[in-house]
């Protein structure tokens, strides 16, 4: 079987690192890269990928017949667009998230996947990129903690605010906190739910640490119920100098027989490492090292551009998780500095 042929375009943050990786991971060959602007991330994929050529004409990659995927991380609010531009060129996509940014680009997006028939991916990469995940995921399956009920899903970040380019302080660019974080914890929420459809109870969005950078939005939450279960859902960029990494990112799911929480990137004062999982039911109390529990979002996408098959991600699922978050985002009450 020959390899699947894959491109980069929109190269405007480091998510394509991750993206490129997974797809590299399981046997992709990397053939060509365009990005219209020469930032650092242009200047680092480029020292680490010295060898795949950079194209001046993205219509090179739009015209080449072996490419069969084309990842995307480009400004939040062109992603769609370039999207589209793959999409009727024969070109399944994988996006970084948010895969959009309004409900008009959403809708031209699910016209173009009816017409093109091509496959549009977005990488949730809390889940997609996170052991700990796929082991409550294979857990909630096994039965330990019976039906979900409800998730809570934490998604706090470093600002690192003299490293981002002016676009992230731009809420019209970015999609703001909740279309952009928290499309993270909404995918959660309707994948450990197994909720198809869900509706936005509440949400609120504020600037109350960046009162001189007026369209950055700074602290998020949402509430949501879905067909089969509920949740609770709260972003930032609030993350302190002291933690080692970028965000102590957490999941509780809680079942009618038990719970699980997911400490994924750090158990602070505690145990080294990543994805941390504890346990708790009616016959188990027990924390579970979870690293090592296999991915398969990569492998699973691969498969379904060979095979035009639906096993990475229902495409349903995928243009949900951005509709609720549009709407959680337009409907948010603002907070803070954001009422000035």
């Amino acid at each position: 079987m020959n390899k699947l042929k894959i491109a980069a375009m929109g190269v405007e943050h480091r998510h394509i690192f991750g993206q490129l990786k997974g797809m590299l991971d399981v046997g992709c060959e990397f053939v060509g890269w365009w990005t219209e602007n020469d930032n650092r991330i242009a200047k680092d994929l480029e020292k680490k990928f010295p060898d795949i050529k950079r194209e001046k004409d993205k219509n090179t990659l739009l015209n080449n017949n072996e490419i069969d995927l084309i990842l995307i991380a480009d400004i939040p609010a062109k992603r769609a667009g370039l999207a589209i531009e793959c999409m009727n060129a024969g070109k399944d996509v994988m996006l970084d998230k948010p895969g959009c940014t309004s409900l008009e680009q959403l809708a031209k997006i699910k016209n173009t996947i009816n017409k093109t028939k091509q496959i549009y991916s977005i990488d949730f990469s809390e889940r997609f990129e996170v052991p700990s995940v796929a082991m409550a995921a294979k857990l909630i399956k096994q039965g330990e903690i019976g039906k979900v009920v409800q998730t809570i899903g934490i998604g706090p970040h470093r600002l690192n605010i003299d490293t981002r380019p002016e676009w992230f302080f731009d809420d019209e660019l970015n999609g703001g906190i909740l279309c952009d974080i928290a499309s993270h914890q909404i995918d959660q929420f309707l994948f450990f739910t197994e909720s198809k459809s869900a509706q936005i109870i509440s949400s609120s969005i504020g600037n109350f640490s960046n009162p001189n950078k007026t369209k950055l939005q700074d602290f998020g939450e949402i509430l949501i119920h879905g067909d089969h279960g509920q949740g609770y859902i709260r972003v930032d960029w609030y993350t302190p100098d002291a933690l080692p990494n970028w965000g102590d990112g957490r999941l509780t799911i809680l079942g009618t027989e038990g719970y699980i929480e997911l400490r994924k990137y750090v158990d602070v004062a505690g145990r080294k490492g990543t994805d941390h999982l504890f346990l708790v039911n009616k016959t188990r109390y027990e924390y579970i090292d979870a690293s090592n529990q296999p991915l398969t979002y990569f492998k699973n996408l691969m498969n379904d551009v060979l095979n035009r098959t639906e096993t990475a991600m229902k495409q349903d699922h995928c243009l949900e998780v951005m509709r609720l978050a549009i709407v959680a985002q337009n409907s948010a009450k603002r907070l803070g500095n954001l009422n000035r």
